[in-house]
């Protein structure tokens, strides 16, 4: 039988670290892409990317337990893994505060595996290139590109206030995101058996 205790909605990265060594029923499950999951996770995690969790919610719900913590670059999707999981008749469900950014910051220990740049990382990148490309051929080339720099400020904008990124999904959806793979039934059942390899 599992004795639950009070854990706040949002964990300092030692406070995880500490709860790890001294209880080994806690789960952490990590919601950023594979490919992310591949260049850099916290032993014992378990990857279960976000876009994943609203068709396998309710078999994650029934295989984990305990408390889950759940883990993204810098706590924004894992806010947003919460309430899909919440939706699921999950309760003890937990923030890393910070992200595995916040992790590494505090010098915990990681795995680093092939390096690749997160979905964070290549939204600002994308982003950024469009506006420069928007408002430079606006100015240049076509008075309308401007048009294009708008609607990117437009889009971020919205992203900022729903805490959601269309960008970020569609990228999510590219080939360099998916090359590192998740098999979710795997998945699913390590967390059920504590198997974190």
């Amino acid at each position: 039988m599992t004795i639950q205790m009070s854990l706040p909605a949002v964990i300092e990265p030692w406070a995880v670290a500490e709860l790890m060594r001294a209880r080994p029923e806690i789960r952490l499950i990590d919601v950023r892409t594979p490919a992310e999951f591949e260049s850099v996770h916290i032993p014992g995690s378990y990857n279960v990317p976000l876009d994943t969790l609203p068709e396998h919610r309710r078999d994650i719900g029934a295989a984990v337990s305990g408390p889950a913590i759940l883990v993204c670059r810098s706590g924004s999707r894992a806010r947003q893994a919460e309430t899909v999981l919440r939706e699921a008749g999950m309760e003890h469900l937990h923030v890393l505060a910070g992200g595995i950014s916040a992790w590494e910051a505090a010098g915990l220990e990681v795995h680093r595996g092939r390096q690749k740049w997160g979905l964070e990382r290549q939204v600002r990148g994308v982003a950024g290139t469009l506006v420069v490309a928007g408002a430079l051929g606006g100015l240049l080339l076509w008075a309308p590109l401007g048009l294009l720099a708008a609607g990117v400020g437009a889009g971020l904008a919205y992203s900022a206030l729903t805490d959601t990124c269309g960008m970020a999904i569609l990228l999510s959806k590219l080939p360099y995101n998916r090359d590192a793979s998740c098999d979710i039934r795997e998945i699913v059942d390590r967390l059920q058996t504590g198997d974190s390899r």
